[in-house]
């Protein structure tokens, strides 16, 4: 009987007797830019994050107009979605990130959340020509306008970050090009 593990991005297959038998490099997920991780608790805020059966989820875009379909294996070791930044960028794409909070992989203040909620993001970026820093900062100056401390939302993505960094997912296979739109 063999069994396999995963450690440091290496998949260790192991014989009856405990011995290696062959260990192969496994994908691991690229860290995202932060502005994913706002991206991620706007999601969560405004409700777009559905789980859809035991091992997968769909998470709407802040326009409404496409939906993505993240997957995760059983033990969630391993993680994939169709959003483009997963799909063709490989790290982490804000639908993954929401979705790992959804599953308390990730741990993060709803309040802080809440402070996030109703953000256009595709708009924004759009605006800012996909400089995400450039968009999240004008919607910190936004938030910090309407008398919201712009640290508390800063320091909870850099706890969040942390965690991810930490965190060893697996890349599961693509399975689904991104939607169109």
């Amino acid at each position: 009987m063999t069994q396999a593990r995963t450690c440091r991005g290496l998949n260790i297959v192991t014989n009856a007797t405990d011995r290696v038998s062959r260990v192969d490099k496994v994908a691991m997920w690229k860290i995202p830019p932060k502005a994913k991780i706002y991206e991620a608790l706007s999601a969560i805020a405004d409700g777009r994050v559905s789980p859809k059966g035991d091992q997968q989820a769909e998470v709407v875009s802040s326009s409404g107009a496409k939906t993505y379909l993240v997957e995760w294996s059983e033990d969630l070791s391993g993680i994939t979605s169709n959003d483009n930044a997963s799909f063709w960028q490989g790290y982490m794409g804000y639908p993954i990130i929401a979705v790992l909070m959804l599953l308390g992989r990730l741990h993060f203040k709803r309040e802080v959340a809440d402070m996030l909620s109703g953000i256009p993001w595709k708009q924004i970026n759009k605006q800012f020509r996909n400089d995400y820093d450039k968009a999240v900062d004008s919607v910190l100056g936004q938030l910090e306008a309407q008398g919201l401390r712009r640290e508390t939302i800063t320091d909870e993505v850099d706890r969040i970050l942390a965690q991810i960094e930490k965190m060893e997912l697996e890349k599961l296979p693509r399975k689904k090009p991104p939607p169109k739109g």
